[in-house]
């Protein structure tokens, strides 16, 4: 995998750019619904929820590089 869920909290777990975000703070989600996509060796990578919930952190930018271990996201 290519990031993880500890608690609430997205993990990348390994290098990449965050491309895009399809969520903002504050937005309810579905579980599968996609928050972030990283890039990651020429592949899109959608990070998505695992279960219902809101979104409470963003916590990359567009455009940022993404080092292994880096916080992407968290959610309520």
């Amino acid at each position: 995998p290519v990031y993880r869920i500890g608690g609430d909290e997205f993990v990348a777990l390994l290098q990449g750019t965050d491309s895009e975000h399809r969520r903002e703070i504050g937005d309810q989600l579905k579980a599968g619904d996609t928050v972030i996509v990283l890039d990651s060796m020429k592949m899109e990578i959608p990070v998505v929820a695992p279960e219902d919930g809101t979104v409470a952190s963003i916590d990359v930018a567009v455009g940022a590089a993404v080092e292994t271990g880096d916080l992407l996201a968290t959610l309520n």
